[in-house]
C-alpha cells in the first residue's frame, strides 16, 4: 500500500468516524449540560425569539469595543470566508464532498481559489505573529490555540505545495505531495472535534442558548 493509497483509504475513513464521533459527543455534552434544575423564577417572553436575537448580536462587538477588537474583527471574516471558500468551491474538494454527499456544486475559478487560499494563509500567519507577540494574546494562549492554528494552516500550505509541484525539486512525486495533503486535512478532522476548532459547530447553538436563558432571567443578552 502506497502513502496515497492509506491517506485516500484507512486514513480517510477513520478520520472521518473519529470527526463525526468526536462531534456526537460534543454535542451530547452540550445538551446533558443544559439539562439542569432551574432556581430562579422565570421571567417569561419569547425564548426564540431571544435566542435568534442573541445570534445576531453577539455575531458583531458591540460598538463600544469596536475599536479595541477592530483588527481580529475584520481578519477573523476574511480567513474564515477565504478559507470557505477554498474547501467548498474548489473542484477537486468538491468531488471529494460528492463521493460522499452523492451531489456536488459548481465550482469557482481556480485563480479565484487560489487567491482565496493565499490570503487566508497570510492573515493566518499574522493573526499568529500578532498572537505572539500581543502581551495579552501571549498571556491567555495554550496549546490549544497554536495546535488549532497548525492543524488549520497546514492543509492550506500542503495544498499549495501540491497544486504547485513544489516539492518536484527535491525529488518529491505529486502523489507523495497529495497524499501528505490529505493527511494533513484528515489531522484537522481528527483534532477538530475536541478543541476550539468545534466552534463553527458551536457558537451558533450557544448562542441561542445563553440569549434563551437571559430572557428567562429577564435580561437583554
Amino acid at each position: 500500500m502506497t502513502l496515497l493509497e492509506f491517506a485516500r483509504g484507512p486514513a480517510m475513513e477513520w478520520s472521518l468516524i473519529i470527526l463525526v464521533a468526536g462531534v456526537v459527543l460534543r454535542f451530547a455534552g452540550i445538551f446533558l449540560l443544559t439539562r439542569h434544575k432551574t432556581y430562579f423564577r422565570t421571567k417569561g417572553g419569547s425564548t426564540l425569539a431571544a435566542g435568534l436575537r442573541t445570534i445576531g448580536t453577539r455575531s458583531a462587538p458591540t460598538p463600544d469595543l469596536e475599536h479595541r477588537v477592530r483588527f481580529s474583527h475584520y481578519t477573523g471574516y476574511l480567513w474564515h470566508i477565504g478559507l470557505f471558500i477554498t474547501v467548498l468551491f474548489y473542484a477537486p474538494h468538491i468531488l471529494f464532498f460528492e463521493s460522499i454527499l452523492g451531489f456536488g456544486w459548481p465550482a469557482l475559478p481556480t485563480s479565484v481559489v487560489l487567491a482565496a487560499a493565499a490570503v487566508t494563509l497570510a492573515v493566518l500567519i499574522a493573526l499568529l505573529i500578532r498572537r505572539m507577540v500581543h502581551p495579552v494574546l501571549k498571556t491567555i494562549s495554550g496549546f490549544d490555540d497554536y495546535a488549532s492554528w497548525f492543524v488549520t494552516t497546514l492543509p492550506l500550505v500542503t495544498g499549495l505545495v501540491a497544486f504547485g509541484h513544489l516539492g518536484a525539486d527535491f525529488g518529491w512525486r505529486y502523489e507523495t505531495l497529495l497524499a501528505v495533503h490529505i493527511l494533513s486535512v484528515e489531522l484537522l478532522f481528527v483534532y477538530f472535534p475536541f478543541g476550539k476548532l468545534f466552534h463553527p459547530f458551536s457558537i451558533w447553538f450557544t448562542r441561542y442558548m445563553i440569549g434563551g436563558q437571559m430572557e428567562q432571567r429577564g435580561v437583554r443578552a
